[in-house]
C-alpha cells in the first residue's frame, strides 16, 4: 500500500512567544517493509536554526530554534510512504517466555545493546502488583512468548474501553488501569509494563494507522490521528508488532514513525518557550491510500 500522510499541528498563544526551541519525531522510518518516497516538514515562523539528526534509537529527529516573536506556530509534515505486508508468523514457534532472558544473556554484545534498553520499566511503564498479576493471566508457565503477547493484546482490547476523555498525557498508568479506560498510548504503556515485568523486551511504537469511515459515510479530511502500539523481541523472529487498541498484529495499514522505551522518547513535538502564556493546539492528520 502507498499512502499520502499529512500531520499538521497549529499552536496559538495568548501572548507572544519571544523565543522557542522544539524537538520533533515526525519523520517516518525507513524499514525493510516501509519505504519513504517523499518527505517534507515545514515550520512557520521560519526557524533561525534547523538541525536534522538521528537519536539513540535510530529515529529521525528535527530540532529547531525560533527567535522571531510569534503568536502562532505551524508545523506541517507531508510524506508519501509505501508499506509492504507483514510476514506471517507462527506465534507458537518460539521459546517459552521464561527462557527469553537466558537467550539475551547468551547473545553477542551487539544484540544485547539493541535489546537491553527495552527491558527495564520506565516512568510511564512501572508496574504495580495488580498489573503483574494481570500480566500473568496471559503467560502461564511454558507459554511461547509471542503467543502470550497475542493473548495479552486480546485481553487489553476486551477489558479496557477506548475513551479519549478518560485520560490525558499526564494520567498515571495506575489510574488508567483502575479506570479500565484510555487511549492507544495508555494501552501500549500497560502492555509494556506487563511484559517487561516478566523480563520480556518490548518497545513503544509511534506512528499512524489507516482509519475507515462508517459504512455509507464519507471520509472526513483531517479526522485521522497519530497512533501507538508495541513490539516484542524474541530470538527467533526479532521484533514483532502487536496493537492492543485494535486487537491485531499490525500489517500494511500501520506506518511507523519512531521507536522508544515509552511516549516520552518519541513525543511528536516537544519544546520549551519563552513567553506565550496560555495556548491552544489543533492537530489535523490524514492518511490517504494512493493505491
Amino acid at each position: 500500500m502507498r499512502y499520502s500522510l499529512t500531520h499538521k499541528t497549529t499552536y496559538r498563544y495568548s501572548s507572544p512567544v519571544a523565543q522557542s526551541h522544539h524537538l520533533m519525531h515526525l519523520t517516518p522510518r525507513q524499514l525493510d517493509r516501509q519505504r519513504i518516497i517523499h518527505h517534507a516538514l515545514s515550520v512557520k515562523p521560519q526557524p533561525a536554526a534547523r538541525i536534522e539528526r538521528q537519536d539513540y534509537f535510530g529515529n529521525s529527529v528535527l530540532l529547531v530554534a525560533i527567535e522571531t516573536a510569534h503568536n502562532d506556530l505551524v508545523i506541517d509534515m507531508r510524506s508519501t510512504v509505501e508499506v509492504q505486508p507483514a510476514h506471517t508468523i507462527d506465534v507458537a514457534a518460539c521459546r517459552p517466555w521464561e527462557r527469553v532472558a537466558d537467550a539475551i544473556a547468551a547473545r553477542p554484545q551487539a544484540v544485547e545493546i539493541g535489546v537491553a534498553p527495552f527491558l527495564p520499566p520506565t516512568r510511564l511503564t512501572t508496574p504495580t502488583h495488580d498489573i503483574v498479576d494481570y500480566a500473568r493471566g496471559s503467560f502461564p508457565q511454558g507459554t511461547p512468548v509471542l503467543a502470550g503477547a497475542l493473548d495479552l493484546t486480546r485481553r487489553i482490547n476486551e477489558d479496557f474501553t477506548f475513551d479519549a476523555t478518560a485520560t490525558d498525557v499526564s494520567t498515571p498508568l495506575v489510574e488508567m488501569f483502575a479506570k479500565r479506560a484510555g487511549v492507544c498510548q495508555d494501552f501500549s504503556h500497560l502492555f509494556l509494563a506487563c511484559v517487561r515485568a516478566l523480563h520480556i523486551p518490548a518497545r513503544y511504537v509511534s506512528g499512524y494507522i489507516l482509519t475507515h469511515p462508517p459504512p455509507g459515510r464519507p471520509r472526513l479530511a483531517g479526522a485521522d490521528a497519530s497512533h501507538a502500539w508495541v513490539s516484542v523481541w524474541t530470538p527467533e523472529f526479532g521484533w514483532v508488532d502487536f496493537d492492543p487498541t485494535n486487537n491485531l498484529m499490525p500489517g500494511e495499514e500501520h506506518v511507523v514513525a519512531a521507536y522508544g522505551r515509552d511516549f516520552d522518547d518519541v513525543s511528536p513535538i516537544s519544546g520549551i518557550l519563552l513567553g506565550g502564556n496560555e495556548h491552544t493546539v489543533t492537530v489535523a492528520v490524514d492518511m490517504v491510500p494512493l493505491g
